[in-house]
């Protein structure tokens, strides 16, 4: 487990060095040979983290049996208030970039429309809130 957990943080370093280096190194203005990398690091990456969940979930599933259920409600829990921060901020992000930068050419167009712009970012940013709101809920339920 330990073997798996350790080859998983060697591909995801991997990926962010061979991404930096790619950038820094790239003599022709195409992307693709960085697309190509993390296409080769995606694969390696996900199939390591799908056996780390095939090594662990069996290991939670017999403490539930075992009569120790509330172990793996809490995991449960934790990976939860995970993924609905980390989704919701994935989406912010996204949400962000965008109608940010829909303001940023609105305003460029007229001036006077800024006030209305920031509240449509606002808005998007409101997303990641909402986020961290269910996660404090589901983990103090």
């Amino acid at each position: 487990m330990i073997l798996i957990s350790i080859l998983a943080l060697a591909c995801v370093v991997i990926t962010i060095y061979s991404g930096l280096y790619l950038l820094k190194n790239n003599e022709d203005g195409s992307k693709e040979k960085i697309r190509k990398a993390l296409k080769i690091n995606l694969s390696t990456f996900i199939p390591i983290m799908v056996m780390i969940l095939v090594l662990v979930l069996p290991n939670g599933v017999k403490a539930a049996a075992a009569g120790n259920a509330s172990q793996a409600g809490n995991g449960l829990k934790y990976i939860g208030a995970a993924l609905s921060t980390g989704l919701a901020t994935i989406g912010t992000g996204y949400a962000v970039g965008q109608v940010g930068s829909a303001a940023l050419g609105a305003i460029s167009e007229d001036a006077s429309i800024l006030g209305r712009t920031i509240i449509f970012v606002g808005l998007a940013e409101g997303i990641a809130i909402f986020g961290v709101i269910i996660s404090i809920m589901i983990l103090f339920s």
